[in-house]
């Protein structure tokens, strides 16, 4: 005759079971994970720029969590995926999910700025030396039909704000890919 598991211990083993893949999803969430850094010299003073986002993402759309370190405060930049070409700096990243997001309605994008972030919908101020974390909406078809990993080479990439859109100084590519 086989023992039934009492009520207690069937809950205890669904817990046991539970805990081990949400540790499981966090370790594949947190290796999936991919930094690109770069060292640019501006006005004279060196910044070692640091970006970190997931390295994969899921075809559909998903948000994910970007963030970067060693940024100049002065000059603002904005945070998104992006079609990109060649080397980080060599040609700026375009065109971007959601493109000028200005009304903060798809997410895709966010604008870090020390004078006005916060003020508009998806922007925020730089914290302390130049880090930032921001959320932002990622999906493998762009708004022209043309689809990362396909058609078109995508990445998350930081560039320079609209106040100085041509500095090619602060783009940084993380590479992605969707599944």
């Amino acid at each position: 005759m086989r023992a039934v598991p009492s009520p207690r211990t069937a809950a205890r083993a669904a817990l046991a079971v539970t805990a081990s893949a949400a540790l499981t999803l966090g370790l594949a969430t947190s290796a999936s994970a991919a930094t690109a850094t770069r060292t640019v010299t501006d006005s004279g003073t060196t910044y070692n720029l640091s970006l970190t986002s997931p390295g994969t993402a899921a075809a559909a759309g998903q948000t994910i969590t970007v963030s970067g370190s060693g940024y100049n405060t002065t000059q603002g930049v904005y945070v998104g995926l992006c079609v990109v070409d060649g080397a980080q700096g060599a040609n700026k990243p375009s065109p971007c999910l959601g493109g000028q997001d200005e009304s903060g309605t798809t997410g895709a994008s966010h604008w870090v700025n020390d004078t006005y972030g916060g003020l508009f919908a998806n922007s925020s101020k730089f914290g302390t030396g130049g880090t930032f974390s921001v959320s932002i909406y990622v999906k493998a078809t762009l708004d022209d039909g043309s689809v990362c990993g396909e058609d078109v080479t995508c990445a998350v990439v930081t560039r320079a704000d609209h106040f100085d859109s041509a500095d090619r100084k602060y783009d940084v590519h993380v590479p992605i890919t969707f599944q």
